[in-house]
């Protein structure tokens, strides 16, 4: 079983409300809810908050904290936040609820830590987009250390003593993180990890932008949700087959190339399959640009880093 629970603030009774982390709320529910082929992925609750009459206290939100992460039987329990965050030097972070007076009388961060780290569910994923998010995970009374379970992973969109920042409407942080997990973060049979997650938001921002923070504890990452791959798995297994060996190139002729005078039909299927893998970086051409002028002028083909990784585990069988 995959549960979420995903909460998004804009409403408060007593600091500057927000605009646009329900909309963040409501763009994440919709990402995890399902895979790209529309089968179903995670059960998602979602909590708003969008005026005096639909608020969410700090004990609504507690508890909804405590109910993810006290079953035993999940595979992933996944929060996700947005609203605002508040750090203390002596006491630690903070999230923000629309009844809170000062900040530091939110939900502690230290005890969804404490919640997430006492779950028997296989994975705890805490995502946070609210400043000083970055607080997450580090145990004040402890200096700020950081104490991870294994299974724990934590994702913010800044650190400690940053500020969350918007971009039209929405945090800078959370479209990103939507972006990856439609896609831009998946590998070539289409998973999306926490890992492959952060690699996109970090390199999506700039060294003078708020920086990201990853924190985790497992022993390999889970599938966050599932896409359609850039090749097929079963045209992607013929790797093995194209390549034999490794570091043994491919030799190739005019009859691979469909425009030739006499194309040959077996050699064009393979053809096919090697422009497909040029076309995801798997294969690259030997002293030609394109590979249609590798086969025209009979020069060969190779398999590029990735390429060797990716016939490394479809030769050990694990794709």
């Amino acid at each position: 079983m995959r549960k979420a629970l995903v909460v998004g603030i804009d409403h408060y009774d007593n600091c500057n409300s927000l605009s646009g982390c329900v909309n963040d709320a409501n763009s994440v529910k919709a990402v995890l809810e399902r895979h790209s082929d529309g089968t179903k992925n995670f059960d998602v609750k979602i909590l708003t908050a969008t005026s005096r009459s639909n608020v969410l206290t700090r004990k609504e939100l507690k508890d909804s904290v405590i109910e993810l992460f006290k079953d035993n039987n999940e595979d992933i329990a996944l929060f996700y936040f947005s609203g605002h965050g508040y750090v203390e030097d002596d006491t630690g972070g903070y999230l923000v609820t629309t009844d809170c007076q000062n900040g530091d009388d939110g939900l502690s961060m230290d005890d969804i830590h404490k919640l997430a780290n006492s779950s028997q569910a296989k994975n705890k994923i805490i995502i946070l987009d609210c400043c000083h998010s970055g607080a997450a995970g580090n145990v004040s009374h402890c200096n700020n250390s950081v104490v991870l379970n294994e299974g724990t992973t934590i994702l913010t969109a800044s650190g400690v003593n940053q500020y969350a920042i918007e971009e039209d409407g929405s945090g800078v942080f959370t479209t990103l993180f939507v972006d990856a997990m439609n896609g831009s973060a998946a590998n070539l049979v289409g998973d999306i990890t926490p890992g492959s997650i952060y690699a996109h938001i970090d390199q999506s921002l700039g060294p003078w932008e708020q920086r990201p923070i990853f924190k985790t504890n497992v022993k390999r990452f889970t599938t966050l949700r599932k896409v359609q791959p850039p090749i097929l798995p079963s045209e992607l297994k013929m790797i093995v087959e194209l390549f034999p060996t490794l570091g043994e190139d491919f030799k190739l002729d005019p009859e691979y190339e469909p425009e030739s005078e006499n194309p040959v039909q077996e050699k064009m299927d393979k053809f096919r399959i090697l422009q497909k893998f040029n076309r995801v970086n798997l294969v690259v051409p030997v002293d030609e640009e394109h590979m249609y002028y590798a086969a025209i002028n009979s020069k060969s083909c190779k398999l590029t880093i990735l390429g060797e990784h990716y016939w490394k585990l479809v030769k050990k069988g694990r794709i």
